[in-house]
């Protein structure tokens, strides 16, 4: 653990230095719960398959990292910067990520079941087989992001922001194991109806 504390502290130079000093952040497969990371940037960094789980990481800067594959369940992120961030197979399941910034991500296969979106700012990122079953995605911004088999069933879409700048290609509306796929204009049509879906 002081071994990694050692890591953090080399990249908080490195990203003060714009990368002329410190070492970069590259950690794989590490489980941070028992690091107070309160007082550490996370931007700008390859952090893969580590966990985040249960984590208070209230408005952390993750922007232009590579974290795929990580685990954030039920983490505080709300108000959290993940632009231009990598985030495919990364895992947000049951997550607090209110107002959070996700424009630009790569959320490739991550998932998001049960987590709550709302408010978030997900322009131009890439939903290709994520999973946002069961999410709260309230007032979130969807324009200009791509959408291809997103599993979507059961997700509340009130509010919605961005439809019509959305590139949709495909989305599920059944579940993993048993797909009910809608492409094109009759999945653009099943997103407009579930619009003003309540809880």
């Amino acid at each position: 653990m002081k071994d990694i504390v050692e890591q953090l502290d080399l990249h908080q130079i490195y990203v003060k230095t714009i990368g002329e000093k410190g070492k970069k952040l590259v950690i794989d497969e590490v489980d941070l719960r028992n690091i107070d990371l309160t007082k550490y940037r996370l931007d700008q960094a390859y952090i893969t398959e580590c966990r985040f789980s249960n984590m208070n990481l209230q408005e952390k800067d993750f922007h232009s990292s590579v974290l795929c594959s990580s685990i954030f369940e039920c983490t505080n992120i709300t108000k959290a910067d993940f632009y231009k961030t990598n985030l495919s197979y990364a895992n947000f399941s049951m997550a607090n990520i209110r107002n959070a910034r996700f424009a630009k991500a790569d959320c490739s296969e991550a998932m998001f079941n049960n987590a709550d979106l709302t408010n978030t700012n997900l322009m131009a990122c890439s939903f290709y087989y994520t999973n946002f079953q069961h999410a709260k995605l309230q007032n979130a911004d969807v324009s200009s992001a791509y959408f291809e088999d997103t599993l979507l069933s059961e997700a509340n879409l009130s509010g919605l922001i961005g439809l019509d700048e959305a590139i949709i290609k495909s989305i599920n509306i059944g579940t993993t194991e048993q797909p009910i796929i809608l492409e094109g204009e009759e999945a653009r049509k099943w997103l407009q109806n579930n619009l003003n879906v309540k809880e």
